[in-house]
């Protein structure tokens, strides 16, 4: 099997990267720069030269950045580049080539009022610039027939733990106060949704006729503030402030503010019905995070 992927510097596609080259996956990645716009022909060129089995698309807008979500609203014209441009190019590409396209997305097509688990079934409504982008760029990939697509839940992981690392610094700054958003998502792991993609493409090159829309996210939901305190006692085993401030923390709800949305959670049914694959529990994972911002600390002061 040999597969093309598109946004591998993202921090799921470095958790796939990883992955493959462990089980020897043959792959080209190539760098973010050929995927600018204007390359449009390079690209296919280049994709027809390599000959893939499948195209992987895990570029977006916010991969690296949680704080984009509200920056899209801004540099709406970058967010349309990269959610709903480039993967339009990629799925005809791919359509012309007859190469099957698995193609990253996100919780953020919907309206997030829906109290249960969003399903695949679920209608899809935006309210923000970043889903509208995303939802578009699913529709582009749906024009090709031979696509999976796959809408993840909340990322985290040890290439994407900006959100982490703020809700510490900032309980220490404030002396145990915390102010998050009121929602509830889904938190899902970069390397088990890697892992999850990988599983996916495998039953694709076994011919499987499993096209159409999934969703994958970790085993257990939560609201922000119960994400946060979980990471704060993660924290407190390897930060003696942290640990100090346990007992006075306060962790303080604000109202979702548009872009943002009420619930971004989802139903992992459908995924796990079709190839088996079966939703991971996160809370080792993000011990396994919160202790990575620590270990440059130790080490410096050993």
């Amino acid at each position: 099997m040999k597969l093309f992927l598109v946004g591998a510097n993202s921090p799921t596609g470095k958790e796939l990267v990883e992955i493959l080259r462990r089980r020897k996956v043959g792959f080209l990645a190539p760098a973010d720069k050929h995927f600018e716009p204007g390359n449009e022909v390079a690209l296919a060129k280049m994709i027809t030269e390599y000959n893939p089995d499948q195209l992987i698309n895990l570029a977006d807008f916010i991969s690296g950045n949680h704080s984009a979500l509200n920056r899209a609203e801004k540099v709406q014209q970058r967010c349309y580049l990269i959610n709903t441009y480039l993967p339009s190019a990629l799925s005809e590409i791919c359509n012309h080539l007859n190469i099957p396209m698995i193609h990253l997305s996100n919780p953020y097509v919907f309206d997030g009022e829906k109290r249960l688990g969003y399903n695949e079934n679920d209608e899809p409504n935006p309210i923000g610039i970043y889903g509208i982008a995303s939802l578009e760029g699913e529709l582009a990939v749906q024009a090709h027939a031979s696509h999976v697509i796959i809408r993840s839940g909340w990322l985290f992981g040890k290439h994407k733990k900006g959100l982490i690392k703020s809700w510490i610094r900032s309980a220490i700054k404030n002396d145990g106060m915390l102010q998050v958003a009121r929602r509830r998502f889904s938190p899902t792991h970069t390397g088990d949704l890697a892992s999850a993609i990988l599983a996916v493409s495998q039953q694709i090159d076994c011919d499987a006729n499993v096209w159409g829309i999934y969703h994958y996210s970790g085993l257990e939901t939560k609201t922000e503030s119960e994400f946060a305190e979980q990471t704060l006692k993660y924290a407190a085993n390897n930060d003696e402030k942290i640990y100090q401030l346990l007992d006075n923390k306060k962790v303080i709800e604000r109202d979702v503010r548009s872009p943002e949305i009420h619930s971004a959670t989802l139903s992992s049914k459908k995924i796990s019905d079709t190839f088996g694959i079966k939703q991971r529990s996160w809370h080792g994972n993000l011990q396994d995070t919160v202790k990575s911002l620590y270990a440059g600390k130790k080490k410096s002061s050993n």
